[in-house]
C-alpha cells in the first residue's frame, strides 16, 4: 500500500477525525462529542477495520477513533493496515471497560496507537467527552518534528533550557510520570533498564482502572523486573516497579530505608487521578528528598509542581526531550521551567537512569 497523500499543514485548518465502531449509536455519541468543537472535522464514519483502511487510503484524517471489537476486521488487525496507509496518523484506540479490553488496549499501544481510552460509560458522559476533546486536538494539531534536542548539565545550551546540576545525595526512589503516549515510552524505558537497581520504581501514568493492570502485567514481562499494580499498603522493594492504580493516586511513605506505597482516593489533581504531584510530594517527604525523577511524554502540566519540589530538596529530575515524545507538554513544562538536570531523547534516558542511581 501506499502512503496517503498529504498537502503542507496548514494551521488554520480543522483536525481531521475518522471514527470507526461496529456500534451506530456509539458512533453518533462520539460524534456530537466532536461536532461541539468548531476546531474539529468529522471526515468519516465506518462500522469496522476493513472500511476504516480503505476509507483512510481515500480521504486523509489526523485522528482515527478505533474501536477494538468489531466483525469483519476487528481494530487490532487494522492498526498496522492504517499506519501503513499513513504512517502519521495518530490512533486512539477505544475498547470496553474491562479485564479483557483493558488487554487489548495495550496490546494496540504495542502495536502503534498513539492512546487509548475506555468507551463512554453512562455515568460518565461528561468525563468521556472532556477526555476525548483533549487527546483529538493534541494529537491531531500536527506540527513540524522538532529538532532533536539533549541538553545535559556541563554542555554548551543548544535551547533556553536552564539546566540544573545533580542532586546532592544518591536517591533512594526512583518516580516516573507520564501521560498521553507514555505506554510506549515506558515499554521502551524500562526494556532499556536492563541492570538491576538499588532503588524501587514508582508509576504515576494517566490511564483507567484495570488498564494500569494491564499496563503492569506487561511492562513485567519486558521490563527485567518484577512490576505489580500498586497496593495500599505494599512495601516498595528494591528493583521492583509499582505503577499506580486507575482512578487512585499512589503516595509514598515510610523512612528512606523502608518505604511504603499507599493508594489513596483524594481528589483529582491536574484533573487527574492518579496524579504525579502527590506522588512526588510524598516521596520528598518520605526520602528526605533522595529522589530522581523521570518526567515522559504527556498532555499537560501535571508533574512539574512535584518537580519543583523534588529538585528544592535536593532531588534530581529528568525529562523526555520534544523530537521523542507524543507530547510535550509535562516533560516540557518542568525543561521550561529550568528544573531539569537533562532533557534527553527516551533511548538515551535509561544509561542516564544508571549513571544517576548505581546499580544493585
Amino acid at each position: 500500500m501506499s502512503a496517503a497523500v498529504r498537502t503542507p499543514r496548514d494551521e488554520a485548518r480543522r483536525v481531521r477525525v475518522m471514527v470507526c465502531d461496529d456500534s451506530s449509536t456509539i458512533r453518533s455519541l462520539i460524534a456530537r462529542v466532536l461536532e461541539t468543537d468548531p476546531e474539529i472535522e468529522i471526515v468519516a464514519s465506518v462500522a469496522n477495520g476493513a472500511l476504516a483502511v480503505e476509507t483512510l487510503k481515500r480521504i486523509p484524517a489526523d485522528v482515527v477513533l478505533l474501536d477494538v471489537e468489531m466483525p469483519v476486521m476487528d481494530g487490532l488487525t487494522a492498526l498496522p493496515l492504517l499506519l501503513q496507509v499513513d504512517p502519521s496518523v495518530r490512533i486512539i484506540v477505544a475498547s470496553a471497560l474491562t479485564t479483557a479490553g483493558a488487554a487489548i488496549a495495550i496490546r494496540a499501544i504495542q502495536a502503534g496507537a498513539a492512546d487509548c481510552m475506555h468507551k463512554p460509560l453512562a455515568n460518565a458522559r461528561e468525563t468521556f467527552a472532556r477526555d476525548i476533546l483533549a487527546r483529538v486536538l493534541v494529537l491531531g494539531r500536527r506540527k513540524p518534528a522538532p529538532r532533536a534536542v539533549t541538553a545535559v548539565i556541563g554542555q554548551t545550551p543548544v535551547s533556553p533550557i536552564v539546566l540544573r546540576p545533580i542532586g546532592r545525595r544518591r536517591p533512594v526512589l526512583i518516580a516516573i510520570g507520564s501521560s498521553t503516549g507514555g505506554p510506549q515510552a515506558l515499554f521502551t524505558l524500562l526494556g532499556s533498564l536492563t541492570r538491576p537497581l538499588n532503588q524501587p520504581i514508582v508509576i504515576t501514568q494517566h490511564m483507567p482502572p484495570l488498564f494500569t493492570k494491564s499496563l503492569a502485567e506487561h511492562l513485567a514481562r519486558i521490563g527485567h523486573r518484577p512490576c505489580v499494580e500498586a497496593e495500599d499498603g505494599m512495601p516498595l522493594l528494591a528493583n521492583r516497579v509499582y505503577v499506580a492504580p486507575g482512578d487512585r493516586h499512589l503516595l509514598v511513605e515510610g523512612e528512606a530505608d523502608r518505604l511504603v506505597g499507599r493508594v489513596v482516593e483524594t481528589p483529582p489533581e491536574n484533573s487527574c487521578r492518579p496524579s504525579v504531584d502527590p506522588m512526588l510530594r510524598s516521596a520528598v517527604i518520605s526520602c528526605q528528598g533522595r529522589v530522581l525523577t523521570v518526567i515522559l511524554t504527556g498532555m499537560g502540566r501535571d508533574g512539574a509542581a512535584g518537580a519543583r519540589a523534588v529538585v528544592d530538596a535536593g532531588g534530581t529530575v529528568l525529562a523526555q526531550d520534544e523530537a521523542s515524545s507524543v507530547v510535550w507538554g509535562m516533560p516540557g513544562a518542568v525543561a521550561r521551567e529550568g528544573l531539569c538536570h537533562a532533557v534527553l531523547p527516551l533511548d538515551r534516558l535509561a544509561a542516564k537512569i544508571v549513571e544517576l542511581a548505581g546499580v544493585a
